[in-house]
């Protein structure tokens, strides 16, 4: 059966209103064909979220309105490996206290999480820029860097099928020093590999379909902005991060923004996402979208990003570009498929950007 989490909006919740009603959803699970895994509870937040094998959504809120009352403001269907592997468990923590003279498990763990997200060039680039045997030890070294890292600042690697690295921390300190520790290990390589580091922080359930998919989205927003060797933090982590300050001082390749740029630069970027594909997608219909001026965009695009909007709308697309050429879509294919008008144009596009034709990128071999 399909396993899904929920989200509970409860204000005021404590670990022991959520241990009742998870004891409650227990009692009668079998008459809705479910099996109540485990449950995060976040009392700061007045959130807790429900891990439950149904099979379906619909069951999932017959149970909690029998059991409870308390009805899921929301509920996406999740893979219980990518659970386990962002938030540590699918099942009861082994630490809990017993509640006086209930015999009730109760454990106050939030699911809040920080996510790290890493980007480097893409390999075959990587190849045509350094040889194939220089460019291998540079990706060796990174992957090493990374997991010999992980053990040292407790960070949890997420398997996803998404290019670069998602890494899940309980700490924000830890994600932090983490970041560091990486780019520091990694000196100069770094740079070469145009090693870019976004940390947002988040809850499992918030509007998206994929498990943590609004944090790791905005931290990809915040690789883009980046330039290699940066570490590129949102204002939440900025805030949260507040005793580790004085360790960061002196870092050059730290990156913040504030919650202002934040706003601009989401709703640039989910601009983009929404019409990247469109040829007819260009400057004026961006204004538009985004409710400004020519000058307006461009003056806060550059702020933000460091080019125009115009440049901003090619550079997507040709990323883009390089992920579809990956999964052996032909070059007509590509063009058409990102948002150019005509082969030719792209390839020109391509050839400026990247300093080879789509095709030679094609043959090259990782």
């Amino acid at each position: 059966m399909p396993i899904f989490m929920d989200r509970h909006i409860v204000p005021g919740i404590e670990a022991k209103h959520a241990a009742e009603a998870h004891r409650e959803d227990l009692k009668i699970q079998d008459l809705y064909g479910c099996r109540c895994m485990t449950y995060w509870v976040d009392e700061a937040r007045g959130s807790a979220f429900c891990l439950i094998d149904a099979p379906n959504e619909e069951a999932v809120i017959k149970l909690h309105e029998k059991a409870h009352g308390l009805l899921p403001y929301e509920i996406i269907q999740v893979n219980s490996n990518v659970v386990e592997a962002f938030l540590g468990r699918i099942h009861d923590p082994e630490s809990y206290s017993l509640s006086s003279g209930e015999n009730l498990k109760v454990f106050n763990d939030p699911a809040f999480r920080v996510i790290l997200k890493t980007q480097t060039s893409n390999h075959r680039l990587l190849v045509h820029t350094y040889g194939l045997e220089k460019a291998q030890k540079l990706v060796n070294l990174y992957n090493q860097t990374i997991q010999e890292q992980l053990k040292k600042h407790e960070g949890r690697q997420v398997e996803l099928p998404d290019p670069g690295c998602v890494i899940s921390f309980i700490s924000v300190s830890q994600a932090i020093q983490y970041a560091i520790s990486v780019q520091k290990s990694l000196h100069l390589a770094a740079e070469l590999l145009d090693l870019r580091i976004g940390i947002h922080a988040g809850i499992p359930v918030d509007n998206n379909n994929m498990i943590f998919g609004d944090t790791m989205k905005f931290a990809n927003y915040l690789c883009g902005i980046g330039k290699g060797g940066q570490i590129i933090m949102s204002s939440l982590i900025h805030e949260l991060s507040k005793e580790d300050h004085n360790r960061m001082e002196g870092s050059s390749f730290i990156v913040n923004i504030d919650s202002f740029q934040e706003n601009i630069l989401e709703h640039l970027m989910n601009t983009l996402l929404d019409n990247w594909q469109d040829q007819k997608f260009g400057v004026s219909d961006y204004c538009n979208a985004m409710g400004m001026s020519q000058s307006q965009l461009y003056r806060k695009c550059l702020d933000i990003t460091g080019i125009s909007p115009n440049e901003l709308l090619r550079e997507f697309r040709l990323n883009k570009s390089l992920e579809y050429l990956n999964t052996a879509r032909n070059i007509s294919e590509t063009s058409f498929e990102c948002g150019f008008n005509s082969p030719s144009y792209f390839t020109k596009c391509f050839q400026n950007r990247f300093g080879l034709q789509p095709l030679a990128f094609l043959k090259i071999g990782v």
